[in-house]
């Protein structure tokens, strides 16, 4: 008899755990993100079910994993492709600078033109 109870008990107590962990959970950005905005991508409007919901992943705006404000003013939802392209376009931006300014402010543009001289080696070649 007392190894049913012993069983029991450890039941209720891995019900109990599960249940504080899933309300731990909800209290975590992605739950609350969840529930804040429809199931769509923000990029590429692909649409989420239960069954893909896991490929929904969310993103943080202004990048600061700590910004988590609780209107989720600095979340979008992306899927698992838009946000790795998010983030690869942010490292690159960081790196290498704006893309959208033309030549970066401390390089100078390209001098050299390997085929400036081309045509007159062409046409020694025929001669």
């Amino acid at each position: 008899m007392t190894n049913k109870k012993n069983s029991s008990q450890t039941s209720n107590d891995l019900i109990a755990q599960a249940r504080r962990d899933k309300e731990e959970r909800e209290k975590g950005y992605r739950e609350r993100a969840l529930k804040l905005y429809p199931w769509v991508c923000g990029r590429c409007t692909r649409e989420f079910d239960l069954k893909t919901v896991r490929e929904l992943t969310v993103h943080h705006k202004d990048h600061n994993h700590d910004n988590n404000p609780n209107d989720g003013s600095n979340w979008e939802l992306l899927c698992l492709y838009c946000h790795d392209n998010e983030h690869s376009r942010y490292e690159e931006q960081m790196r290498y600078g704006s893309s959208t300014g033309g030549v970066k402010e401390n390089h100078s543009a390209a001098t050299h033109s390997p085929f400036a001289n081309l045509k007159s080696l062409l046409s020694n070649k025929n001669a």
